[in-house]
């Protein structure tokens, strides 16, 4: 981990190449010096499902019972199964667009579960297991990506705001929304989402730095999935994303990103320091995206078959089922009732979706000016003279 700043120990107050080098050999093997040592990664649970100790994350996994592994495993099984119904109504039509989480289970499930009632996420676009954490129904997620509403649930009810599109913007609203749970003197946190893609954004930079100087009560969570659409991540940076927050003066650290356990632990650590007044944390979940970034996508055109199937070996839903199995905490007959539940989940998704209403096409002209606006209503009967152009050419 990094080194605190002086913000970070003060108690807030209640009011191609690699790493986007060119050129010569001689300029990478400097990068790779300027690297440092070997990235750290905070592992609990193996790819093989066995349990390493870990003394410095332990003591917050410690009192986890059989009950609460098996409700995570719960969580990931109808996360995917709701992610992979969610696709299937793209192809067929019923979805303009999806991004699948297929791969990232662990690091959404781990982290939205380690999460207070009272904290708030500002996710981007892909966090649909932490949306299950939050209490969203899955069905409310697929309304803007079927274009029937401009979100679907109102973010207060679950301290989950709607799902955002602008790379990195989400960061600036997590940090401005923690520096005012940090004037009214809540011992809440926030949590912001977002890829490693989004890590070059320059909203991102402007978050770390506001929230580093005013001591917010913000984690930075970042799912390295090691693809910003077609971009790996050697290209959006130089060094290993979690040591970027050294240079901004709070502690950074990488997770196994399959590793629901790590994730949760590390998770609750950033949590914790951010309720008790230690400034902001980043966290880097080291995991890969298995499928397309979106359903426009095709990964064919970018990586090879072997990537993802090394990626398939530490898959987080079979590493935490072998877990289970071999510590005797789940038996066949807890895997085919949910299995029995999974099913039942994408039929209630699928009739959800092909039941949902068209919007009031005049609906998006409401809410643009508390009073109106000349503009906005000359645009309205535009638009509605085109509509009933429609109507026109039909009776003729």
């Amino acid at each position: 981990m990094t080194v605190e700043s002086t913000a970070a120990r003060t108690p807030r107050r209640s009011a191609g190449s690699k790493a986007g080098t060119t050129g010569t050999k001689r300029t990478r093997t400097t990068a790779k010096k300027d690297a440092g040592t070997e990235p750290q990664l905070v592992q609990l649970l193996t790819p093989e499902g066995k349990r390493v100790k870990n003394a410095e994350y332990d003591k917050y996994v410690a009192g986890i019972t059989p009950e609460e592994l098996r409700g995570l495993y719960r969580d990931m099984v109808l996360t995917r199964r709701f992610d992979a119904e969610a696709t299937s109504l793209q192809r067929q039509g019923e979805l303009g667009l999806w991004a699948s989480l297929l791969g990232q289970e662990a690091a959404q499930i781990g982290s939205g579960r380690a999460t207070r009632e009272d904290d708030y996420v500002f996710p981007t676009y892909r966090e649909h297991g932490v949306a299950w954490c939050r209490g969203v129904d899955p069905a409310n997620l697929l309304g803007m990506f079927r274009g029937v509403n401009n979100g679907g649930w109102d973010p207060n009810s679950n301290n989950f705001q709607l799902y955002t599109i602008v790379i990195g913007s989400q960061t600036l609203h997590a940090t401005g929304y923690a520096m005012g749970v940090a004037k009214d003197g809540a011992d809440s946190a926030v949590i912001a989402y977002f890829g490693d893609g989004a890590s070059s954004q320059g909203d991102v930079a402007e978050s770390f730095t506001f929230s580093a100087v005013y001591n917010a009560p913000v984690v930075f969570f970042c799912q390295n999935n090691q693809w910003a659409i077609s971009e790996p991540t050697e290209k959006q940076s130089r060094v290993p994303i979690y040591q970027r927050a050294q240079g901004f003066g709070f502690p950074g650290v990488r997770v196994d990103g399959n590793d629901v356990l790590g994730v949760l632990a590390v998770t609750r650590w950033a949590l914790e320091r951010a309720r008790s007044c230690e400034g902001p944390t980043l966290v880097e979940a080291f995991t890969y995206r298995m499928g397309a970034h979106t359903t426009s996508d095709d990964p064919t055109r970018y990586r090879g078959d072997e990537e993802r199937q090394a990626w398939e070996a530490k898959d987080p839903i079979l590493r935490l089922r072998r877990y289970l199995e071999a510590s005797h905490h789940a038996d066949e007959g807890f895997f085919a009732e949910l299995e029995t539940e999974s099913e039942a989940l994408g039929r209630r998704v699928r009739e959800a979706v092909r039941a949902m209403p068209d919007p009031d096409h005049f609906a998006i002209f409401e809410n643009a000016y508390a009073d109106g606006h000349a503009l906005v209503d000359e645009e309205r009967a535009q638009f509605a003279a085109y509509q009933a152009s429609f109507a026109d050419e039909g009776g003729n």
